[in-house]
């Protein structure tokens, strides 16, 4: 066992603060950012990458490859938690966002299948499995740094995890908007899929540099440490896990469907692409603006009854929602229904984080959320644009999306009432 320290942990500055929320924020904002472009250009990555005869196998191949990096995610979770809660917060993100750049330029610079054949498919895999496991310990390490950095204001804090996500789907967005009008269909193919990419490197060293001058947080220096986090978790806290995991499916599900958002405009709607980009940035701005606010009242209204009406909610309107813009195809449409969603989700969200750290004690933290939140976005998230365009080429439907939301949010209804009577949390 060990401390850095047993002085009491003093309040920290509004500079302080900022420089926290930013530096733990700007991780989880390039794996986004990383993440919506990859599903934004899924068209032009199959083409790049995974050829075939056939369009929409080329396009499964393509998001196949971005859901098979979740695989690796819990191990990336258990390796980077555990030395989070071991050695600290702090390392642990210089770590993990290091690797993560590298997996982002080995994406970029990728040559196609056509200049050195199967190398191509399988270093783009690599690169994802290497952007998967560094994410797997990203947002444990971030959110814990975030909440123990002002235990009083956790859910404004954390909250700024799922806004710096709306912030990149923005970014990400404007991208496929510019791109997508600016060049010819055979230019974004060849090579304007790439330039995101290498924009999202010049996020990484400003997050790097932002981390090497930031403190552990004062309940961190302060506890008790533990170091065997993986065996004190698995062997006491497995209820804890599941409970955080089931919260956070609907979250998951519906932050993933951003993703299948322009191919299912282009595939099923017969849209412009332009229209799934402007209405996932319509949903991004939502997501970035109300996420916080909602972060803040969770601190004084409470998580569970904010999460409990969002869900409901989603349940009750996904449905109406896809009938809507199925009835009515149409950029107008399809924007309203990604404004309401990313109102939703952003209702969901701003308390999420907060209510999953709660649920581990501090010596435990960063493993515990590591580990759920991955489990939770590998089993739910990673594979959601795969599932989602299976279902809708095999049922022929395209409601497949609202009945998938419907579920998800059913499953974390049951969890968070569950974390209400077992773990006492509100």
């Amino acid at each position: 066992m060990a401390t850095l320290s047993t002085a009491a942990p003093q309040p920290h500055s509004p500079a302080t603060i900022r420089r926290v929320i930013i530096a733990a924020s700007i991780g989880n904002a390039l794996e986004w950012f990383d993440l919506v472009i990859y599903g934004f250009f899924a068209l032009s990555i199959s083409k790049a990458f995974f050829p075939t005869d056939n369009e929409s196998l080329s396009v499964l191949l393509a998001l196949g490859t971005f859901g098979v990096s979740y695989i690796i995610r819990p191990v990336g979770a258990l390796v980077l938690g555990a030395y989070a809660d071991r050695v600290g917060r702090k390392s642990s993100m210089l770590i993990s966002l290091s690797l993560m750049m590298v997996g982002t330029l080995m994406i970029a610079v990728m040559p196609p299948y056509a200049a050195i054949g199967i190398v191509a498919p399988l270093g783009i895999l690599f690169a994802r499995l290497l952007q998967g496991f560094s994410a797997g310990g990203e947002f444990g390490s971030a959110t814990a740094l975030l909440v123990e950095h002002a235990p009083e204001r956790r859910g404004f804090m954390s909250s700024w995890q799922f806004a710096s996500q709306g912030l990149t789907t923005v970014m990400a967005s404007i991208f496929g908007l510019v791109l997508s009008t600016q060049l010819s269909p055979e230019n974004l193919d060849a090579w304007g899929w790439r330039i995101p990419f290498f924009f999202g490197l010049l996020i990484g060293p400003v997050g790097i540099y932002i981390r090497k001058y930031v403190e552990e947080g004062g309940e961190f220096r302060t506890v008790e440490r533990t170091e065997r986090p993986i065996r004190d978790l698995i062997g006491t806290q497995k209820a804890r896990i599941a409970m955080a995991v089931g919260a956070l499916v609907m979250s998951t599900v519906a932050g993933y469907l951003i993703l299948y958002i322009p191919t299912y405009a282009v595939k099923e709607l017969h849209l412009d692409a332009t229209s799934g980009f402007a209405a996932t940035l319509a949903g991004g701005v939502v997501l970035t603006l109300v996420t916080p606010i909602v972060g803040h009242l969770s601190d004084r209204l409470g998580r569970l009854k904010i999460m409990t009406w969002s869900a409901i909610a989603y349940a009750i309107t996904i449905i109406p929602g896809f009938l809507m813009l199925n009835g009515y195809p149409g950029t107008a449409s399809l924007i309203l229904l990604m404004t309401w969603l990313g109102f939703l989700k952003a209702t969901y969200f701003g308390a999420l984080p907060a209510l999953m750290s709660e649920s581990f004690p501090p010596r435990t933290r960063a493993t515990g959320l590591a580990l759920s939140y991955n489990i939770g976005t590998t089993v739910f998230g990673g594979f959601t644009p795969v599932i989602i365009a299976a279902l809708v080429a095999l049922t022929h439907s395209a409601f497949a999306p609202g009945i998938y939301l419907v579920i998800s949010a059913v499953i974390s209804l049951f969890a968070i009432a569950m974390m209400r009577s077992r773990l006492g949390l509100r």
